[in-house]
């Protein structure tokens, strides 16, 4: 299984209502400075409607400013359809909203 598969196979188990950090992601998979890998990986996202990409955010809960599908606006709707809320400058409260893996 190549890394980016590795990516995608934790990124489905964020549920909906809830984010994941890139870092968090790269440290599930047991390489904890791959964050910007686990990006990568996520910007060449093979089925969007099935890997919930959207579910990631940066280190403070920003989202990404290229989102690969759409922009940081296609993002927050995504999000917020799940319940999701981000700020005007598009961030999440990790508080609130992170993932806590169990």
């Amino acid at each position: 299984m190549s890394f980016y598969d590795e990516v995608y196979s934790v990124v489905v188990l964020i549920p909906k209502g809830k984010v994941a950090t890139y870092g968090q992601i790269a440290k599930i998979l047991g390489s904890p400075r791959a964050s910007r890998a686990v990006g990568y990986a996520l910007h060449f996202n093979p089925s969007p409607g099935i890997i919930p990409c959207h579910r990631v955010v940066n280190r403070y809960g920003r989202l990404a400013p290229a989102f690969a599908f759409g922009g940081q606006d296609v993002q927050a709707e995504l999000l917020a359809k799940e319940g999701v809320v981000c700020d005007e400058n598009y961030y999440v409260d990790l508080d609130k909203y992170l993932w806590r893996e169990d």
